[in-house]
């Protein structure tokens, strides 16, 4: 058996070591959440590069077909000179339908070839406006990610200020408590969400409901208690605070009026 003050000492260091561990765990679940929040930002930024890179490439390829048509053009053009100078020097009209033919057939594909290249030629302007879209929107999530990080960082710095201070009020407070005491405590804290410690309210444990006997309900209520109690069915360590005399007295009233009716 522990003495009464030891109990009520205990008690309270317990419920200081909760309070601050509640206040550590909620500082740690703040910083587990910055991974994630800057790699989503870097995923905007990334896929804004990728629609950039994606632009420009597009540009870059019609510009090679546009180079390869106009090659084709003057390649044609070419032939229907040769033809045509050709049909200067023979001297049979079979040989000149001939060559007639070929420019025939050449200044066909020089009409297709131009063609084509107008079509590149459209769509080389149209990849060059995309580009300079998709530049301008890059610049832009570039900027709005540049401060959102910022901030995230600035969060993320006051967190960690947060937690070293926590740990270090945390270090000061378990000196106070035995250490297979800390180490009973910290196993249930760790069964329980970080709680291990709870309230008697209504002659129930506040944390999972369940009724309290009623002579263990007695002895938490006296002032010289001398064990630790804890509850059946959730195993944490109980105590009890002596409501004020103003709530017990509307409690019983309120309890004797529905005796009445």
């Amino acid at each position: 058996m522990l003495e009464s003050i030891a109990v009520k000492e205990i008690l309270k260091e317990l419920l200081e070591l909760q309070d601050v561990d509640t206040r550590l765990n909620a500082v740690r679940a703040r910083l587990a959440t910055f991974p994630k929040r800057l790699a989503e930002l870097q995923v905007r930024v990334d896929a804004s590069r990728g629609a950039l890179n994606q632009s420009k490439e597009s540009h870059s390829s019609t510009l090679k077909d546009r180079k390869r048509y106009e090659l084709d053009v003057e390649q044609w053009k070419e032939k229907v000179r040769k033809y045509k100078d050709q049909a200067y020097q023979v001297k049979t009209n079979e040989a000149y339908k001939a060559l007639q033919h070929e420019v025939e057939m050449a200044e066909a594909e020089i009409a297709k070839a131009e063609d084509r290249l107008l079509e590149q030629m459209v769509s080389g302007e149209q990849y060059d406006g995309q580009v300079k879209a998709a530049e301008k929107t890059f610049k832009q999530i570039e900027e709005r990610v540049g401060a959102e990080r910022a901030e995230v960082e600035a969060e993320k710095s006051v967190a960690q200020k947060e937690l070293a201070e926590l740990e270090a009020e945390r270090a000061k407070v378990v000196k106070a408590i035995p250490e297979d005491l800390l180490d009973h405590y910290q196993r249930i804290a760790k069964k329980h969400g970080g709680i291990a410690v709870a309230e008697v309210r209504g002659e129930a444990c506040s944390a999972c409901g369940a009724r309290i006997r009623p002579h263990v309900f007695q002895i938490l209520r006296r002032e010289d208690t001398s064990d630790l109690y804890h509850c059946e069915l959730c195993t944490r360590i109980l105590y009890y605070v002596e409501p004020p005399a103003e709530a017990q007295a509307a409690a019983q009233a309120s309890t004797a009026q529905n005796g009445k009716g």
